[in-house]
C-alpha cells in the first residue's frame, strides 16, 4: 500500500505525541526522590509522599554568626542525603521523642509532597511550631506531615532559634546591628525559610504562590507578628493560627536588653559560651510573672523585625489582609494553670490584685469566685482570657472592620470520651491527623470518633489551604465570623456550627490593655 507523504508525517507526529505523553519518557517533569534546590541536589524517600527531610535553608548560626540574621546556606556538590531529620535547635529537654539529635547547627527544613511532576503547583502549608519561643521542632512525631500531604497539599515543618538563642535582646548585639535592634532571630528564620519556600518549593510540585502559613501558641504569635512586619510580606497568602497570643503587651527594646544584661555584659564572651549553657541559664531567671505584662524572651518591639505593636498595625491595616482560620480549645488554661500554688478565694484575690494593679476592683468584678473549689476554674478562664481569647476575638473584629474574610472554630473535643476538658494543645494530633503520634514519651489513647474529629479537621485545615475556604464540595456549613453572629466551628464529638463563643472577662482584659496601652 502506497503512503502519501502527508499521511506519513502525520503518522510520525502522533508516534511522537504518544511517546512523549508515555510515563518512562518524562524523566525531565517527573518528581522523583532526588529534587534539585538552590544550593545543590537532595534524595529523599517515599512513594506516594515523598518526604525530604533535614534541608538547610540558612547556615549554621554559629561562632560570629550567634545572634546575627540567617545567611545563605552554603551549598554542596553531589548529591545531599534527606532521609533523615536534621538537629533541632537548642531547648530543655521537654519531649523525648523528637526525631534528630540537637544542635545549635538547626536551621533546617522537612518537605513531604504528595505532588507526581514537579509542575503541579499544589498548595502548600507551612507549620510552625509553639513551645514558648523555648521549645519543640518542625520534626515532632506529632508534626508528621504525611497524612495532611495525603490531601493534596505540600506540607513544610521547621526549625527555628529558641530561647535566648533566638530571642535575646542586648545592647552590645543592637550596637553592631546595622538596623540598630536586637532580639527576634527566631522570626528572621521563619522569615528567611519562607522566602527559601518561595524560591524552591517548586522543585517539589508546590506552588509559591499558594501558600499557607500555619501554626499553634507561639508559633501562631509569630505568624500574626509575620502578617504585621515589612520583611515577611508577599511570602504567604493564608494563615491558620490556633490559640493565638496576639494583641498582647510585649516587651520594647530597651526592655528586653535590659534582661539580656542578666546573662552577661559582653557579647564576645557570650558568643564563646556552649549553646546548651543558655538553656542552664535561662532556667535560673524567676519565671514569675503578671498576666498583663509582656514576656522576656518573645517577640520584641525593636523598630525593626517589628516596627509596630500589633495591636496598632492591625487597627490602622497595615498587615497582610490574607484569610485566616482562627480559633482556640475549650479550656486554654486547664494545662498551664493546674500546678500553680492558687487554692483558695484568698489567694486567687491577692493573685487578681497584683496581676492587675490599678484595676484592683474592676478585676474582681470580671472573675470573683465564691469558693475556694470554684479557683482552678477561675484561674485557667482568667489565663485563657488573657493569653488567647482576648486577642482572637480582637483579631477577627478586625478583620471585620477591614472587610476581610476569616473562620473561627473551638476545639472541644474529650479525647477517648475522656471527662477531662480540651485544654491548651490537645488539637495539634489532629489537625494533623496523627492521633498515633507519642507526645511527651506516651502514647494518649483514642477511639473511632477521635479519628473522625481527626479526619474532618485535617480535611478542613486542607481545604482551606487550597482554596481559602475551608468547606468542602462547595458547601458552606462552616460560615464566615462576623462580630455580630460570631459564627465559629466547634469541633467536637461531631462538627456543628455555633455562635456567640466568649471568654469570661475579655471584655474587662480588652479595657485594661487599652487603659495600659495609653
Amino acid at each position: 500500500m502506497k503512503i502519501s507523504p502527508r499521511a506519513l508525517m502525520m503518522g510520525l507526529s502522533t508516534g511522537l505525541l504518544v511517546a512523549c505523553a508515555s510515563p518512562g519518557n518524562n524523566t525531565d517533569t517527573d518528581l522523583t526522590t532526588t529534587a534539585k534546590i538552590e544550593s545543590g541536589l537532595v534524595r529523599g524517600q517515599g512513594a506516594e509522599v515523598k518526604k525530604f527531610y533535614g534541608i538547610p535553608y540558612a547556615a549554621a548560626p554559629i561562632g560570629d554568626l550567634r545572634w546575627k540574621p540567617p545567611q545563605p546556606a552554603n551549598p554542596w556538590t553531589g548529591v545531599r542525603d534527606a532521609t533523615s531529620f536534621g538537629d533541632f535547635c537548642v531547648q530543655p529537654q521537654e519531649y523525648p521523642e523528637q526525631r534528630g539529635g540537637m544542635s545549635e547547627d538547626c536551621l533546617n527544613l522537612n518537605v513531604w509532597t504528595p505532588a507526581k511532576r514537579k509542575n503541579e503547583r499544589l498548595a502548600v502549608i507551612v507549620w510552625i511550631h509553639g513551645g514558648g519561643f523555648a521549645y519543640g521542632s518542625g520534626s515532632h512525631p506529632s508534626y508528621d506531615g504525611e497524612a495532611l500531604a495525603r490531601r493534596g497539599v505540600v506540607v513544610v515543618s521547621l526549625n527555628y532559634r529558641l530561647g535566648l538563642l533566638g530571642f535575646m535582646a542586648h545592647p552590645q548585639l543592637t550596637a553592631e546591628s546595622p538596623h540598630r535592634a536586637s532580639g527576634n532571630y527566631g522570626l528572621m528564620d521563619q522569615t528567611a525559610a519562607l522566602k527559601w519556600i518561595q524560591r524552591n518549593i517548586a522543585a517539589f510540585g508546590g506552588d509559591p504562590a499558594n501558600v499557607t502559613v500555619m501554626g499553634q501558641s507561639a508559633g501562631a504569635h509569630a505568624i500574626s507578628t509575620l502578617m504585621t512586619t515589612d520583611l515577611a510580606q508577599g511570602t504567604f497568602q493564608k494563615a491558620i493560627m490556633q490559640s493565638v497570643g496576639v494583641m498582647r503587651p510585649t516587651m520594647s527594646l530597651k526592655e528586653a536588653e535590659q534582661y539580656g544584661l542578666r546573662f552577661g555584659s559582653d557579647v564576645g564572651s557570650l558568643r564563646k559560651l556552649p549553646a546548651t549553657d543558655f538553656v542552664e541559664l535561662l532556667k535560673k531567671q524567676s519565671s514569675s510573672r503578671a498576666l498583663a505584662t509582656g514576656r522576656p524572651v518573645s517577640i520584641i518591639n525593636d523598630g525593626y523585625v517589628v516596627k509596630t505593636p500589633d495591636y496598632q498595625a492591625y487597627a490602622s491595616g497595615k498587615f497582610a489582609k490574607v484569610p485566616i482560620l482562627v480559633g482556640n480549645n475549650e479550656n486554654e488554661g486547664g494545662g498551664a494553670t493546674r500546678n500553680w500554688p492558687i487554692k483558695t478565694v484568698a489567694d486567687f484575690r491577692g493573685f487578681v490584685q497584683q496581676s492587675f494593679k490599678g484595676k484592683e476592683q474592676a478585676a474582681w468584678a470580671a472573675y470573683a469566685v465564691p469558693s475556694d473549689d470554684k479557683v482552678p476554674q477561675a484561674l485557667a478562664d482568667i489565663f485563657a482570657d488573657t493569653e488567647y481569647l482576648f486577642g482572637t476575638r480582637e483579631l477577627l473584629a478586625q478583620y471585620q472592620k477591614h472587610g476581610l474574610k476569616s473562620y473561627r472554630y473551638v476545639f472541644t473535643r474529650h479525647r477517648n470520651d475522656a471527662a477531662a476538658t480540651a485544654i491548651h494543645g490537645d488539637e495539634l494530633q489532629f489537625v494533623f491527623d496523627n492521633l498515633q503520634s507519642p507526645h511527651r514519651g506516651k502514647n494518649r489513647p483514642f477511639n473511632a470518633v477521635d479519628a473522625a474529629v481527626a479526619k474532618s479537621m485535617a480535611n478542613a485545615w486542607a481545604q482551606f489551604a487550597k482554596t481559602g475556604d475551608p468547606n468542602s464540595n462547595n458547601g458552606s456549613a462552616w460560615k464566615t465570623y462576623d462580630v455580630s453572629s460570631q459564627y465559629y466551628m466547634e469541633f467536637g464529638a461531631s462538627p456543628v456550627l455555633r455562635s456567640g463563643y466568649s471568654g469570661k472577662g475579655i471584655d474587662f482584659v480588652r479595657d485594661h490593655f487599652d487603659a495600659v496601652r495609653r
